[in-house]
């Protein structure tokens, strides 16, 4: 089998050439997408007792009955658009946006971003990682 990789590797080395290129770029695109306007659960936890801010929880209401952060709003990701109104009050502080496992939470952070908010940002690992990282939880 790995003959057949080195073989197809020599006869199609623009191909090959092409997808490794695609690939580094997706990567770095991964990397700096990801790093930009995220908070880990420590840069969060001092986010919230140092400025007071505001953790918007996107997960269904479900979800985020069985366990959220304290003081989070629940406005599901479903809801954001015609909720949005309800952060205008806060638009000065910093916004950490949960969702369960990290992922959707890019998503919410740029359409808020592109309403205004410049300090919106997104919670790497979501609830998952905060749980993980043994911070409280509390049940509705």
């Amino acid at each position: 089998m790995i003959d057949q990789l080195f073989e197809f590797v020599m006869n199609h080395p623009l191909l090959v050439g092409a997808f490794l290129l695609v690939l580094v770029a997706w990567l770095i695109y991964e990397t700096r997408s990801a790093s930009t306007h995220a908070v880990t659960s420590s840069q969060a936890t001092q986010l919230i007792n140092r400025e007071d801010a505001v953790v918007v929880d996107v997960r269904e209401s479900k979800e985020f009955k069985a366990g959220h952060i304290a003081g989070a709003r629940n406005i599901p990701q479903s809801n954001l658009d015609t909720r949005m109104k309800e952060l205008d009050k806060v638009k000065d502080k910093p916004i950490i946006v949960v969702c369960k496992h990290g992922q959707s939470a890019g998503t919410v952070q740029a359409k808020l971003g592109k309403a205004g908010f410049e300090r919106a940002y997104k919670l790497k690992g979501g609830m998952a990682q905060w749980q993980a990282d043994s911070l409280p939880v509390v049940k509705k």
